[in-house]
This record gives structure tokens, C-alpha cells and sequence, in this order.
């Protein structure tokens, strides 16, 4: 029963940090334009959280990951090839653009042809290739909880660049998926 309301009260928190964040976040698009340094350190913030929060919700007891498991090659490769994606989406799109402080134009090339959010997508692979080395329901409560701050980020984002670039975002979010090119997901 312990546990129990460690994981709602750390899944209730981390809503409500995300919710706080993005609320702040929005007030500077629409204040200046960007992103200071305190809303990306806020941000990046809630990510932290989020994967400190892994040490609750996938595994309090400290039990071994199961090596023999068919499971464990697949969660190796979502988490690795997740975080190579990542690497070279933040290293392509330069950190001041990934982290909203320059607005110096709508990027719609390389991984951005095929996903306009390629960092929540490549990180969200490996926190679900993560969350498969200890599969449970805490797992999955724990997935769906980046789903949703993820998802509240990306609205914040998408607001202000429809603002910020009008008609050119409209079009490229009309041929490029949200986050993956999958029926339904545009």
C-alpha cells in the first residue's frame, strides 16, 4: 500500500510540475518570443524528473533485470537507438534551437520531414525501451506519464511556432506527422 501512493503521489506531482512548466513556457512565446533560460531550465527539469522518478516506479524493489528475458534485447535496442536519434537530432539542430531560445526560422529538414517533434519521439523510444527491462503496470503508468507531459510541451510549442510562422507552420504540419508517420497520428 506504501508504494501505491508513492507512485500516484510522484505521477499526481510530475502532472503538476509538467502543467506549471508549460504554463510558464507559454507566458514567454507569447512575452517574447522564445524561451529564457529559466523556462529551459524548468523544462528540462520535468524530463529529469520524469527519468529520476524511474528509480520509484520501475523498479523499488531493486530486483535484477532478466538478462534471459526476450524482452531485454528489445529494450536494448529502443534505448539505444532512441538515444542515438536524440544525439543527432539535438547535434543537427543545434541547442539553442532545441531548447526554444532561437527562433531564427521553421526547421523542416532532415528528421523534421518526418516528425515534427523528433526529440520527444527519439527519448519517448527510449523510455519505453527502459521501462521494458522492468515490465510491469508501474512500467506503463510511467511511459503514458511522459506521453503526457510530452504531449503538454508539444501543445505549448506548437501555439507559439503557429503565432510566430502562421501559414508555413499550418502547411508543414498538414505533410508532417506530429510524431510518426502512422494513420491517424498527423
Amino acid at each position: 500500500m506504501e508504494h501505491t501512493l508513492q507512485v500516484v503521489l510522484i505521477a499526481v506531482l510530475l502532472l503538476i510540475a509538467g502543467a506549471a512548466v508549460q504554463r510558464r513556457v507559454s507566458h514567454d512565446y507569447k512575452r517574447i518570443g522564445r524561451l529564457t533560460t529559466l523556462s529551459t531550465a524548468l523544462q528540462i527539469s520535468v524530463i529529469v524528473l520524469h527519468a529520476a522518478s524511474s528509480f520509484v516506479l520501475l523498479d523499488p524493489q531493486g530486483s535484477a533485470i532478466d538478462t534471459g528475458s526476450p524482452l531485454f534485447g528489445i529494450a536494448l535496442l529502443l534505448m539505444a537507438g532512441g538515444l542515438i536519434m536524440l544525439a543527432t537530432n539535438l547535434v543537427r539542430l543545434g541547442m539553442r534551437k532545441t531548447v526554444g531560445q532561437d527562433e531564427s526560422g521553421l526547421t523542416c529538414s532532415g528528421m523534421y520531414r518526418r516528425s515534427r517533434n523528433p526529440q520527444i519521439l527519439s527519448y519517448g523510444i527510449a523510455v519505453i525501451g527502459y521501462a521494458l527491462l522492468w515490465p510491469s503496470w508501474n512500467s506503463v503508468l510511467w511511459v503514458v506519464l511522459y506521453a503526457v507531459i510530452a504531449q503538454m510541451m508539444v501543445r505549448t510549442e506548437e501555439k507559439h511556432l503557429r503565432q510566430a510562422y502562421g501559414n508555413d507552420y499550418v502547411a508543414y504540419c498538414q505533410r508532417t506527422p506530429r510524431y510518426m508517420d502512422l494513420p491517424g497520428l498527423k
